[in-house]
């Protein structure tokens, strides 16, 4: 309740200066020969580490964690700097530490040993451990694409913003979560038999995919859908011993290491009753299979598909239904689909989708990375991102 107050309170403060987003600074236009990544929007490029999905849960993280310990010390302190800034008693925090590790062997398996493997590593109480792995189910803001070149290959990229109405830095016109979120992202290799099983850009400490590719199949992003009936209400049903839906991360996660084509990752992320509400944006490997999946939290709704004989060679999909208007206060979509639009299918690729998701506002001060999937080639990269001034907040 308390979010949502702020979050009202907010975009009522906001809706004064709303035109902002679509004048100069604010916006611009399409930006072209922004690939490979240089200049003032990049933060640096993305580094490697492999996890072995055959060694014992609790044990899967230890290299990632022991390496980006201290950023994710630092990143949990700011949530409850936070946490402390709403409730200052400090009873929030409390009760995270001694209520929510009861919750994580009701977490199914192998993402409740995980995170006690993670805690355990980190030295994060395991409350707190828990927490950083849930709120990805109410607070991602996102923009994904999947595009069909001429040849029938399928380009798939993200910008990932998070961190909305989450401390809002006045000196340095950022967002707190956004900045300390940074340095934790990770690709990772997920490995059995010392073979590849699927590639992801992932934050540190957080065992949920939302952002992932199993080479040669299909890629996979997840964006957050707004809905009256959403996260909290499917974690507090969680909480109150109704566990009947799946986390959706952790969803992600499971279909990118189960599915083994196309059709079966998206019956699976149609079919699945969630927690929450959300997108799947899903691409394959063949001609037309993209689509985007539109959940409720027991099915899907309007999906929407590649359609060359329609004219349709790409779909985007940022945080809203594809067949409403966005939210006047927070359109992304519009620009970006002009960018594509200018670009045409004949120049489609790596480096020009780049340049889409280096326009603003679809990157804005929330975008803390962005990543580029070629399924063809099994080839995911992922770059650090920044949004100087003057930039829109979201």
């Amino acid at each position: 309740m308390l979010s949502g107050a702020l979050c009202a309170l907010l975009l009522a403060s906001a809706s004064a200066s709303v035109s902002a987003q679509y004048v100069p600074p604010y916006t611009e236009d399409c930006r072209t020969a922004m690939y490979p990544p240089r200049g003032p929007t990049f933060k640096g490029a993305v580094a490697w580490y492999s996890v072995d999905l055959d060694l014992a849960p609790s044990q899967r993280w230890k290299e990632v964690i022991t390496d980006k310990k201290s950023d994710l010390v630092n990143m949990i302190q700011a949530i409850k700097d936070l946490a402390n800034s709403f409730v200052p008693s400090g009873r929030l925090i409390d009760l995270v530490d001694r209520d929510l590790p009861l919750m994580v062997d009701t977490l199914p398996y192998p993402f409740n040993e995980e995170i006690k493997g993670i805690a355990a590593a980190s030295g994060v109480p395991l409350g707190e451990v828990v927490l950083f792995n849930i709120f990805y189910e109410v607070f991602t803001v996102c923009t994904s694409l999947v595009a069909e070149a001429p040849d029938g290959n399928l380009i798939h990229a993200r910008n990932l913003d998070f961190g909305l109405f989450m401390g809002w830095d006045l000196k340095n016109r950022s967002w707190v979560i956004t900045e300390k979120l940074k340095p934790l992202v990770v690709n990772i290799d997920f490995r059995r038999s010392n073979r590849t099983v699927f590639k992801s850009t992932n934050f540190a400490g957080y065992v949920g995919m939302l952002t992932g590719m199993r080479p040669h199949v299909f890629t996979l992003t997840m964006n957050e859908r707004f809905s009256l009936n959403g996260g909290y209400i499917g974690i507090l049903e969680w909480i109150l011993g109704k566990r009947d839906g799946m986390w959706m991360s952790f969803l992600t996660r499971s279909v990118l290491e189960n599915a083994t084509s196309y059709t079966e990752a998206k019956k699976l992320l149609s079919d699945t009753k969630l927690l929450a509400p959300a997108y799947f944006i899903l691409g394959g490997n063949q001609t037309g299979e993209a689509c985007i999946i539109t959940r409720s939290r027991t099915h899907n709704i309007y999906p929407l598909e590649i359609d060359l004989k329609h004219g349709r060679w790409y779909v985007l999909e940022t945080n809203y239904d594809h067949w409403k208007k966005p939210l006047f206060l927070d359109d992304r979509r519009t620009p970006a689909m002009n960018c594509m639009n200018r670009i045409t299918q004949a120049n489609i690729s790596l480096k020009t989708v780049y340049d889409v998701l280096s326009t603003k506002p679809v990157l804005n001060k929330l975008t803390t990375y962005t990543t580029l999937m070629d399924v063809s080639e099994g080839k995911l990269e992922s770059f650090i991102r920044d949004c100087p001034n003057p930039c829109m907040p979201w």
